[in-house]
């Protein structure tokens, strides 16, 4: 059986991480690049796990590269790449150092426009481009209530290292192994306010249940019903956040998914296994467009877990 995302360790120190830092913003982005790219080798070359469920992606983005070996390992370590980078972008988001002006697209101004009516929601996102980024919107609304469900131990070093580097705390998060009834009656309240609560769709639990096989990138993979259960228990508007990088400028969506305050008992599972669907087929046209921002480094596909099929090692 694969190893779960979250038991995968972290590699680093935080002493090696805040060297990535010092160069970064110490010495500019071409300086930081070159240091990078061994860093990158090394963990490229070290963590098998992480390198196959790379290449697995990929021959899904381009079967071709399933019969190119030298081609996929090369756009491979480019992916491994493009996640550094959007590490030092994270600490750029966290510092408060992304002019307005290098935010493309309209979600900027549609979630302005969210907030200033005053109604709540659940907002889906995904590894896929740099959410910190997004999540940084919040500094131009100080009185912005947003949550964030996500599972922090797997990233310790580099949030430590963050609030150490940047001064600046880590946003309200809420680890999602801890949501219980009451935690989840204190979203409802939240939401009510007008408050957000972000939560990741594209990670599967950690007890391994509550998940859905879907069709994603032209094979069957699993997603986690939990948020999209919760978004059904809560009644509230869902929304979808994503956030890329293109060029020097970053490019935000943020529309409207789905509405569940009406939503009838006898029809939440259906609405859920629609929603699941209609949320992998959306991201499947997001990865697509930018491949190398979508940072899941580990099986995700059931075909990933053993199968003779799967064959790219």
């Amino acid at each position: 059986m694969s190893t779960h995302w979250a038991k995968i360790g972290e590699s680093g120190t935080i002493a090696g991480m805040q060297i990535m830092v010092f160069v970064q913003r110490r010495l500019g982005r071409w300086p930081f690049q070159i240091v990078l790219w061994p860093v990158i080798l090394w963990y490229f070359l070290t963590q098998g796990t992480a390198r196959q469920a790379s290449q697995r992606y990929l021959v899904r983005i381009d079967p071709q590269l399933a019969h190119r070996p030298a081609a996929r390992w090369w756009r491979s370590y480019r992916h491994f790449l493009s996640f550094g980078s959007a590490l030092m972008d994270k600490v750029e988001a966290w510092s408060g150092a992304i002019a307005k002006k290098r935010l493309r697209g309209d979600g900027f101004d549609r979630f302005s426009s969210t907030i200033e009516q005053g109604r709540g929601g659940i907002v889906l996102v995904a590894h896929h481009g740099n959410l910190d980024i997004a999540n940084s919107l919040a500094r131009y609304h100080p009185g912005l209530n947003m949550t964030v469900l996500m599972h922090t131990r797997n990233a310790g070093k580099f949030n430590l290292m963050l609030e150490k580097v940047t001064g600046q705390a880590r946003p309200d998060i809420l680890e999602v192994t801890e949501i219980t009834p009451v935690t989840a009656q204190e979203m409802a309240e939240r939401i009510s306010r007008g408050g957000f609560i972000v939560i990741a769709a594209d990670r599967i639990p950690m007890s391994g249940e509550r998940m859905r096989a879907l069709s994603f990138l032209g094979d069957q993979a699993r997603f986690p019903e939990g948020p999209f259960l919760l978004a059904a228990l809560l009644k509230c508007p869902v929304y979808l956040l994503s956030c890329v990088r293109d060029g020097h400028h970053f490019q935000i969506d943020f529309t409207p998914f789905a509405d569940t305050s009406a939503l009838p008992r006898k029809e939440r599972d259906a609405w859920i296994a629609d929603a699941m669907q209609r949320y992998a087929d959306t991201l499947a046209v997001t990865v697509r467009r930018h491949p190398l921002q979508w940072f899941n480094f580990y099986p995700f596909w059931l075909n990933d877990s053993g199968h003779p099929n799967d064959d790219i090692a």
